[in-house]
Parts: C-alpha cells; structure tokens; sequence
C-alpha cells in the first residue's frame, strides 16, 4: 500500500513561450486512486501524455511503477493502461474481435488471447454483445469496452482520463463500479474528470489543477476542511419574526443573511456544534422555528472557491 506507483516531481511542459505545466509534483501509491481535477486547459491532460510516455516532459522527474518514464519508457508501457475521453475501440470490429486483436499485439497467443477476451468481456457485463460489431454498443458500453481494452495486459497502473464523459448516470456508476473493483484488486489508478462527485466518491486523494500549477492537493475531507464552508439555515414562521431572530443571532456572534426567496436565514459556523448555539439564540427571544437545517461543505464548494481565488489572486482586480 505505501509503494509509490506514480511520482511527479516539479515538471514542467512547454509548448514554445507558453508552460502547460509549471512544477507540478504528486504522487499515489498502490492501490490507490488519485484524483486530477481542474477546468479544459488547466493540464490534466497534458500530465496524463507525459505519464503514458506520450510525451516528454521539459524538466523535472517522472516515475510510473518504480520506472522512469524517459529512461524506460518501453517498460513503463508494459506496466500501464490508459484509457481516453472518448472511446478507441474498432468500430468495425466486434467487442471480443476488438479485445482479442489487442492481445495479440501485446504478445499472447491465440488461446491466451481468447480467453482475456472472454475474461474481460464478463467483468464488464459485456458477454451477450461479444460478437456484435463495436458500432453497435451504446455509449456506456463503448467506454467499458474501452476500459477492458485497457486491461488486456493487466497494467499495474491505469491513466483514465475524464472516462465518464458523456455517460447517462446509470452508465457512469456501472464504469465507478469497475474502477472500485480495480482498486480493491491492488490496481493504481489516475482518474482525470471534472465530476466533482466522480472525484468524491471515487478518490483517496486529489490535486487540483489551475494553468498548468497545483493549487491544492490532499483527500476530499481534508480539501473541504481547509477550505470548504459549513452553515446553519434557519427557517422562522412569519416575516415578522425574522427581524427579531436576525438580532438575536448576531448578538451571538453569527453573520445571518437572508435567503434570496422565503423565511429563511443562512450563516457560516465552525462545525455543528453550533448548532446548540443557534437554537440557544431563537429560544433567548421566543422566535418559533419552522426550520433548521445544517449543511457541510461540498466538493463543489471547494473546487468554486479555489477556481475563484486563482482567476482574482489577492492584491488583483476582481
């Protein structure tokens, strides 16, 4: 479990004068899933090609598996799977044809190569569409033949770049399904997307991309903790009691502001202990409740807050 399978120390990409990456560092160790977040063009991409060997880094220290990406590139690819933001599978080609064809690229001989086929085809809830042509699948199926293709070599760490795009949910959490299997069998795996709740439910860890820099990095709950924002909505009866229950609640050191629509009131607290606080407040002048609802921060809340403080840096016009 603490085997570093991917290590990324200060690279840097350039294309001409302009840095597509600029000192990124991360690393994820077996077994795990980490996380890339970050909007078209912050350099999730860009990070995969160098990682799969597709690409050279500018500078910096690259290591897939215990190898280094440059040196041993050839060997890095025996040991990896990647898998695109959009399916590259044989269209002309049956499912079990597509996988088999693979296979033997990669050196397996016919029988070995049919029975990954059929292996693989299982896994994926693909059995009864094997003979059909590729052209045929559904989206959600396209991408998890994909998928299995990119398992045909039982790669040690997998590259999945933003692999759901495009899926219906149903065929999102069936592909969320394999990636957790995968994981539980040891396999280490990169998953870029811009699914926040992809990333919450599927990471152990996750770096946020902005402009080619790392601009935060840890677990989900670490990321929401640090920058996440927890609140208390209460709800009061009547229009005349809000006046009254927003005094209270100030002088007990809350910042309420009123919600755009109803009777509500909504303010940022340390945790839900909190909670006791407020209740403490409305009972100190009578004001009835009609609600009370306490909220956590979300992913979503982490990602808006981050993406805001890179595009207006302090000292900036917003």
């Amino acid at each position: 479990m603490d085997t570093l399978m991917i290590e990324v120390s200060d690279v840097t990409k350039s294309f001409g004068p302009a840095k597509a990456l600029d000192g990124v560092s991360l690393q994820a160790p077996r077994g795990t899933v980490l996380g890339l977040l970050g909007h078209n063009g912050a350099g999730k991409t860009t990070l995969v090609g160098i990682l799969s060997t597709l690409s050279l880094p500018t500078s910096g220290h690259v290591r897939v598996a215990g190898l280094d990406v440059v040196r041993e590139a050839e060997e890095v690819r025996r040991r990896i799977g990647l898998t695109g933001q959009y399916a590259a599978v044989d269209e002309t080609l049956s499912g079990h044809a597509n996988l088999v064809l693979i296979a033997r690229l990669l050196g397996a001989s016919r029988a070995q190569a049919a029975a990954r086929a059929d292996e693989l085809l299982q896994i994926f809830d693909l059995t009864g569409a094997a003979h059909r042509k590729a052209k045929t699948y559904s989206g959600g199926m396209r991408r998890r033949l994909d998928l299995a293709a990119s398992l045909v070599g039982h790669p040690e760490v997998i590259f999945l770049d933003e692999p759901t795009t495009g899926l219906d949910p149903a065929a999102r959490r069936a592909l969320w399904d394999v990636v957790q299997r995968l994981v539980r069998e040891g396999t280490t795996i990169l998953l870029t997307t811009q699914y926040l709740d992809e990333a919450d439910q599927l990471a152990d860890s996750i770096t946020v991309l902005a402009a080619g820099r790392v601009i935060a990095s840890g677990t989900a709950d670490e990321l929401k903790n640090r920058i996440g924002r927890r609140s208390v909505t209460v709800t009061v009866r009547s229009a005349e009691e809000r006046p009254r229950a927003r005094r209270a609640l100030e002088q007990a050191g809350f910042a309420p502001a009123h919600e755009e629509e109803g009777l509500g009131m909504s303010m940022p607290v340390m945790d839900s202990t909190d909670l006791a606080r407020v209740v403490r407040a409305m009972d100190d002048v009578g004001a009835e409740l009609a609600g009370l609802a306490y909220s956590e921060p979300s992913l979503d809340d982490v990602y808006m807050a981050l993406n805001h403080s890179t595009a207006h840096p302090a000292g900036m016009p917003r």
